[in-house]
């Protein structure tokens, strides 16, 4: 059953690593924790119990673009999804619930502030729930490097659904952190946990300390070729590093959280389909991407935990083929990582006076607010009220963390409808309204499911079949809208701050100093961890990130820049020659070899074998080893 579900709707044959054991998990009411790497195929592990379950699975996930990414392709499968998040219309979310009580909704996506809702509380509470399942489960965690305080409101979900299991996944772990997702989640008795290891075999690992950091790139990316991604810490530089990148003649295009969301996407696509082109970006660039061959992955500016690199790092050779992680690392990126936490931790009374400062900027009266969206003007509040532009935003992505806002990814690009009246009342009014009225039976014949779900829309193709102008349609829907007749929400392509409750008086606003401070010393544990990874000139790179992330390895991977270095070391100069000579005689596996050269260290010939795999002096077929043609 569970293969031919998964054959049907997502065409595999077979399930990857620990996928089917997490499936069979959770269809037996077990509470379950799932360590899958980056890549491992977390979204079947819920979404195929969801199909095969009665009743609606509810997902939790702090990442827009993704919901409605899995979204749009559950749809395409022809299984009913729907995801609901911050600056969303209130019909079109009542809409949504609805459906989801009724059982018209097999999958509902939502931010995990959302659990905070009344209305969100009210229809859960007469769903027929299945499962519920924690996406990027870390977050639950204050140990983890990505805490964010609305997630612990899941655990409420408990006192109505007692007996309905959950799902927490993650790509990245330690064991402190997997023993706090449990308790935080208050997992029952015969709970399972299900990990993955880290380990990347064909992902080769390095430092390199450089002065010449655009220099060093421009030889890595041309001695590796392929595909790839470069990070870099802000925005100014992606556009930069593309630019010289471009000039050197390798095909590179900039990625960033300023550039509109449809060039961002045209952007992606383009890199997606390339077999050579190289993506500049930033920290927002990586979450969902479907693309197997990246052969390199090269971070000009350390990231801020090892768990963020591991992820970021991770997104090379999906395709099991050799990919490089390469981290670029100088004396200065040290002070500036360790540097940059006072910026990004602002003391409580600055975060309060910013809140304060954003409430007063859009007018919003105490206990008023909720939901409400407007355009995000960050030059002009700073400017108001003299705020440091860094400062300003890491205090808002905190107060985002405390879900009194939300900086939603990007602005929907499309305009939307939705009729909330019945059908007889609708067509009543088009017979009494015969210019709006016709309008409106066009738009009917080019739109389905106006019902029922808020839907996407053209303004531009509707005045082009209507034979208006395109400012003539805006305006009957602005009419329409206030008539109540439909719920048009117009797009926008400004960035957006949306309020996610009523604005608190400051003197009642409570940000516990102990989070923070455990907040703010858990961060720089993880600078400080990050910082040792780079300055260590003697563990194997992927020990050490397994170490890190709880997993017990002893022999090293042979490949990172480390692993490279002892072998040069240790190995004389003919052993090169030795295993070309015994493989000039026939073929042989890796074991093989090993037998018939045991004067080498087996880690020295594995070592040997895999540069000479590299430098093309040696090929392997079907498990055997054997020489290149000359």
């Amino acid at each position: 059953m569970l293969e031919e579900t998964l054959k049907r709707y997502w065409g595999h044959d077979s399930f990857r690593p620990l996928q089917k054991e997490i499936i069979e998990s959770v269809l037996e009411g077990h509470d379950t924790m799932a360590l899958l790497p980056t890549g491992g195929g977390k979204s079947v592990c819920y979404q195929l119990p969801a199909i095969l379950n009665e009743g609606i699975t509810v997902v939790v996930s702090p990442l827009i673009a993704l919901m409605k990414d899995q979204v749009t392709q559950l749809r395409a499968k022809r299984i009913p999804a729907a995801a609901i998040y911050s600056g969303m219309h209130q019909k079109e979310i009542t809409s949504i619930l609805n459906n989801c009580v009724y059982g018209k909704i097999k999958l509902l996506y939502v931010s995990p502030e959302r659990l905070k809702s009344r209305t969100f509380i009210d229809h859960l509470r007469q769903m027929s729930l299945s499962l519920l399942a924690v996406d990027e489960a870390h977050c639950i965690s204050q140990w983890g490097y990505d805490f964010r305080p609305p997630y612990l409101e899941i655990a409420t979900v408990r006192q109505y659904h007692p007996n309905v299991p959950i799902l927490a996944l993650t790509a990245t772990a330690t064991p402190d952190v997997v023993s706090d997702i449990e308790a935080q989640l208050q997992f029952r008795p015969g709970k399972k946990l299900f990990q993955s290891s880290f380990a990347r075999e064909n992902l080769s690992y390095s430092v390199r300390r450089t002065d010449d950091k655009q220099g060093t790139l421009l030889r890595i990316i041309k001695n590796v070729g392929g595909s790839g991604i470069v990070y870099v810490r802000n925005r100014r530089l992606t556009i930069e590093i593309a630019h010289l990148l471009n000039d050197n003649n390798i095909a590179a295009t900039a990625y960033h959280a300023g550039i509109p969301i449809k060039e961002r996407d045209e952007r992606q696509k383009a890199w997606t389909e390339s077999h050579r082109g190289v993506m500049v970006a930033t920290n927002a660039f990586g979450m969902g991407i479907d693309k197997a061959d990246v052969r390199f992955v090269v971070h000009l500016d350390l990231p801020e935990s090892p768990e963020a690199y591991f992820q970021e790092a991770g997104r090379a050779g999906r395709d099991g083929k050799r990919a490089y992680a390469v981290l670029l690392d100088s004396e200065s990126d040290h002070d500036h990582l360790l540097n940059g936490l006072e910026r990004d931790y602002p003391e409580l009374p600055y975060i309060k006076n910013v809140y304060r400062a954003i409430c007063n900027y859009y007018q919003i009266p105490i206990g008023a607010g909720l939901d409400s969206r407007y355009d995000f003007e960050l030059e002009k509040i700073c400017n108001s009220y003299g705020l440091d532009y860094r400062k300003f935003y890491s205090s808002l992505k905190f107060l985002e963390r405390e879900g009194l806002i939300a900086l939603p990814e990007h602005s929907e690009l499309q305009s939307k409808l939705f009729i909330p009246i019945e059908k007889e009342e609708l067509y009543r009014f088009q017979v009494t309204n015969h210019k709006a009225g016709d309008m409106v039976t066009m738009i009917l014949r080019l739109y389905g499911g106006l019902f029922t779900d808020f839907t996407p829309i053209s303004e531009q193709t509707i005045a082009r079949r209507c034979e208006m102008s395109e400012t003539q349609v805006c305006n009957t829907l602005f009419e329409l809208n206030r008539l109540n007749i439909v719920c048009y929400q117009p797009k926008t392509l400004k960035p957006q701050i949306v309020f996610c409750c009523p604005r608190i008086d400051i003197k009642d606003l409570h940000i516990s100093d102990k989070n923070y401070r455990q907040l703010r010393e858990s961060e720089q544990k993880r600078r400080e961890a990050i910082i040792d990874y780079a300055s260590n000139h003697e563990q194997c790179r992927s020990q050490w990130l397994l170490h890190y992330f709880g997993e017990q390895r002893d022999h090293n991977c042979g490949i990172c820049d480390i692993c490279i270095e002892k072998n040069k070391r240790k190995m004389p100069q003919n052993n090169g020659n030795q295993i070309l000579q015994v493989l000039k005689e026939k073929p042989l596996t890796i074991k093989q070899l090993c037998t018939q050269l045991p004067q080498i260290e087996a880690e020295q010939l594995i070592g040997n074998v895999r540069n000479m795999l590299d430098k093309g002096l040696l090929k392997m077929d079907n498990g055997l080893i054997k020489p290149c043609d000359r």
